[in-house]
């Protein structure tokens, strides 16, 4: 019984480490935004406007309409933290991640908000 436990509870890691990895290394690239929709409807958010660069030491930036940030990074199964310099650090849901697309999800004041981007 206890060797059963064993098993799966190593088999349980090696996949959410399989995943880890392959999102540590999906991410990494420019990202365009192509969609930004608030509580499931069209937000009126420019998401044309926004743009993310991952590198693959950690390290990110981030610019919308002119302003911008950047700092480090990390991902941690569908979990996105960033941390802009001497900021607090910042969690989005990864909802998918792809080649070629990035979704997230992030909650601003209550409201549901939907991310997408594309691979430039």
């Amino acid at each position: 019984m206890k060797l059963s436990n064993f098993l799966r509870l190593s088999l349980l890691l090696l996949l959410a480490s399989c995943a880890n990895t392959q999102n540590n290394q999906l991410i990494i690239g420019k990202w365009a935004g192509a969609e930004w929709l608030v509580n499931g409807k069209a937000s009126g958010l420019q998401a044309q406007s926004t743009f993310f660069t991952f590198d693959d030491k950690g390290a990110y930036t981030y610019s919308y309409l002119g302003s911008g940030e950047n700092g480090t990074y990390k991902v941690e199964n569908e979990m996105l933290f960033t941390t802009p310099a001497n900021e607090q650090e910042i969690m989005v849901k990864i909802i998918k991640l792809t080649q070629d697309t990035l979704a997230f999800e992030m909650n601003r004041s209550g409201q549901v908000e939907t991310l997408t981007m594309l691979r430039k």
